[in-house]
């Protein structure tokens, strides 16, 4: 009979002893100690080749509830720990293995005389930490599944442990595995762990499971050059780093991640000893490139999500990452042609901004304003302190700065031709396909005069006879008149000008006088705002006087000017009131749809482009200098003849006295006249 836990007043007292139904025999011994931890302690006999717990933990309880010095397990201030004892024969049967699950532990018991021991089992018990086993240095696998650990500590010692099993539990940290340095298998999933770390040194480990924790990135796994099995299901995991640095690693679970591109996995394709990898349950695994790029990249696996790859698949792969090189190479392309675009634009955008500042300073230095903003054409410049550098001096220092990029840019991207810059309008002279030229429906204009643009009406109209939309950006729209150039157009449908760089948005009536001035377009929209027939009617009201007032004061010579043969006729039998003639019908038709439609009073609104103005006034400065020439030797002339007369007039009387004397001295001898008069016409013969 072992003694009972003895009691204050009382001698020793006997526990009844258990007995199964298998004939086992359980006697347990307890005693108090009051300064310090006292374990009980169990003693039992049993012919079979595994512990049933369950009895033991059921006589504990019927033993010690509701004594009034019965411990309770896990108390902080007075921590009671069964002791666990085997009888001889028990130890015979089972020596090296010991099983303790779902027995309602909360503290490993104190196991005497079973340094032997290299199994361990306490599955499903709610243990909250590992302590009592630093003396089974033999133990070789420790089973800790399903309790309710919180800190990996207690194994020190265990420098024999090869497999430690501690899923299921409230881990946070991977901590204290220093010594043990011949693990082979480490089991962590279902625990709270949000970083791999201090592993490192485990060379021997060969399985590890981090399955159902709370991990963001797979790293810190350089050193584990055992490793062959790595379980990372069911985590957080969005980056993988250091894969590729196992040597040895075979296996590789990611189902239920976050992974959502290959490059957050592009490690994988680095190493060569992976053969099997799971991705189910990833984003990645919904993209249909998926299968095929993975395969592709890793031609070594074997198995894909838990399914072998057959060489027809690895075939097929091969072809579609093939397709997809080619894709991301025209996507690469696309790219650097995009970054191009936008390096050339910026230095077309530069380039016009310091010709407008040119401008703008010249206007300013004519005015003779110092250190004043001037406004041109809508954009602010600046006049610079420095009086002693000269203009081309600032200009070519601001030049200097720039990057060495072409002058220009033109782009055909769907029905849209873009041009940027003044020099993109020399593409107009190219010999463009039928096929190009008829599918532009837009043009776009950036950073060019729009007097250039004017230039090049007719020949936009020829080249592009479908183009319906206009588009104006940092073209120096400024005035309304220079609206009137666009009824050169063929036809046009929209009408867009950016405020940017263009001041004429300003005016509150720029939209009627465009829907006035090109009615005979019917525009649809303008700025992408849809023209309603009110919008017309108040455009006809606003401005319909100026035209008449226009087309009545403009004299009949500058009328004729602006239109066809056709206008003209039709104009002349207008002004003498005998109205068109059938015959003309057909003939003013067709010139009329040349024309767009566009009214005769409406033609007198045009726009006389600047270069086109200054040739006018440097042909009327000619004309003018060669009139006032010629009117000034006319009168040179005239005063010459005018004191010739003068002059004549005061002399004409004595000369006509000498005259008629030297007349009567020359007939007063007939003969010697006679004679001389035979003389000289003899001589004039001769």
């Amino acid at each position: 009979m072992v003694p009972s836990r003895g009691r204050p007043g009382r001698g020793p007292r006997a526990a009844p002893a258990a007995v199964n139904n298998c004939g086992l025999q359980l006697v347990i011994q307890t005693s108090s100690i009051p300064e310090k931890t006292k374990p009980f302690e169990f003693r039992i006999n049993k012919e079979q080749s595994s512990f049933h717990n369950r009895l033991l933990q059921h006589d504990l309880e019927k033993n010690y509830s509701g004594r009034p010095d019965n411990t309770n397990f896990g108390s902080s201030s007075s921590i009671t720990f069964p002791v666990l004892q085997r009888t001889a024969e028990e130890k015979i049967l089972n020596s090296d293995r010991l099983t303790l699950e779902r027995q309602k532990l909360t503290v490993c018991p104190i196991i005497d005389g079973e340094d032997h021991l290299r199994l361990l089992n306490f599955q499903h018990n709610f243990i909250t930490r590992i302590q009592n086993i630093s003396n089974l240095h033999h133990l070789v696998f420790l089973d800790l599944y399903d309790n309710q650990i919180e800190e990996i500590s207690g194994v020190s010692t265990l420098r024999s442990l090869r497999v430690l099993l501690l899923g299921k539990n409230r881990i946070k940290k991977i901590s204290n595995l220093e010594n043990l340095k011949n693990l082979d298998v480490l089991d962590l999933h279902g625990n709270q762990i949000a970083k791999i770390e201090n592993i490192g040194h485990l060379s021997e480990l060969r399985v590890l499971n981090l399955a159902r924790n709370l991990l963001t990135v797979v790293e810190n796994l350089n050193g584990l050059d055992s490793l062959t099995e790595l379980n990372l299901r069911h985590n957080q995991v969005s980056a993988i780093k250091d894969v590729d640095t196992l040597p040895c690693l075979q296996r590789l679970f990611l189902s239920f991640n976050n992974i959502s591109s290959f490059e957050d996995i592009l490690c994988l394709a680095d190493s060569s000893s992976l053969s099997d990898i799971t991705l189910d349950g990833n984003p990645i695994a919904q993209e249909t490139w998926y299968k095929h790029t993975v395969l592709h990249h890793m031609m070594q696996l074997r198995q894909l999500d838990m399914k072998r790859i057959t060489e027809e698949e690895r075939r097929m792969a091969s072809i579609a990452a093939r397709k997809e090189e080619e894709k991301k190479r025209e996507s690469h392309r696309q790219t650097l042609l995009k970054e191009k675009k936008r390096l050339t634009i910026g230095n077309i955008a530069r380039q016009w901004e310091i010709q407008q500042n040119q401008i703008a300073l010249e206007a300013s230095l004519n005015k003779d304003k110092e250190n004043e903003p001037c406004q041109i054409n809508g954009s602010a410049a600046y006049v610079f302190p420095e009086e002693s550098r000269s203009l081309d001096t600032i200009l070519s220092s601001a030049v200097q700065g720039l990057s060495v990029l072409e002058s220009h840019l033109v782009e055909v991207e769907g029905d849209t031709l873009g041009l940027y810059g003044a020099g993109a309008l020399e593409c107009l002279d190219r010999n463009w396909s039928v096929q190009t030229a008829g599918i532009i429906a837009t043009v776009s204009f950036m950073f060019i005069e729009f007097d250039e643009i004017v230039q090049v009406l007719a020949k936009l109209k020829t080249k592009f006879p479908n183009c319906v939309h206009l588009k104006f950006k940092e073209t120096n729209l400024v005035a309304l008149q220079q609206f009137s150039a666009l009824a050169e157009m063929h036809r046009m449908e929209q009408l867009t000008v950016d405020p940017q760089g263009n001041p004429v948005v300003n005016f509150t009536l720029w939209k009627y006088y465009v829907l006035f001035r090109l009615k005979h377009f019917n525009l649809q929209k303008i700025n992408g705002v849809k023209v309603t027939e009110n919008d017309i009617v108040k455009a006809e009201r606003l401005f319909g006087i100026l035209a008449y007032v226009a087309s009545s004061e403009l004299p009949h010579y500058r009328m004729l000017s602006l239109f066809g043969e056709s206008r003209r006729k039709q104009f002349h039998y207008l002004l003498e009131g005998k109205g068109k003639k059938s015959g003309i019908g057909s003939e003013e038709s067709s010139d009329n749809r040349r024309n767009g439609g566009e009214s005769t009073t409406r033609a007198t609104l045009n726009y006389m482009t600047k270069d086109f103005h200054m040739e006018k006034l440097e042909e009327i400065k000619e004309r003018k200098t060669f009139c006032q020439t010629y009117i000034e030797n006319l009168v040179k002339e005239a005063a010459d003849i005018n004191m010739k007369n003068e002059s004549l007039q005061k002399l004409w009387p004595q000369l006509f006295i000498e005259l008629v004397r030297d007349a009567v001295i020359e007939i007063r001898n007939k003969n010697s006249y006679m004679k001389l008069c035979l003389q000289r016409i003899t001589e004039q013969k001769q």
